[in-house]
């Protein structure tokens, strides 16, 4: 899929990839965050073991940024699940991805 491309436009957009120590997302997510607001954060979860790559986005409020990664969030504001070439055209639309 587009994973790639979305890596690249975190990474240039300061989103810091976090460790997966909890038991709310997949064992081999990788997990990147940007707060947004205080103790709001946009997260990307990427999850590479199913039959294709899939992509989730969401905006939720977590205690801290320490405990992403560790604790499910205080509340759920907003959740995407991209996992065809379709969803990400959408998704395309929304969010800046540099070649």
């Amino acid at each position: 899929m587009e994973s790639q491309k979305i890596l690249k436009s975190l990474r240039s957009e300061n989103f810091k990839k976090i460790n997966n120590k909890g038991d709310w997302f997949e064992n081999n997510a990788s997990i990147y965050a940007k707060e947004i607001n205080t103790n709001i954060f946009l997260l990307f979860i990427i999850m590479k073991d199913f039959p294709s790559e899939n992509i989730e986005a969401l905006i939720a409020r977590f205690e801290n940024f320490n405990s992403i990664g560790k604790h499910e969030p205080i509340q759920l504001m907003f959740y995407l699940s991209i996992k065809d070439r379709q969803d990400f055209h959408y998704f395309e639309k929304y969010m800046k991805i540099n070649d």
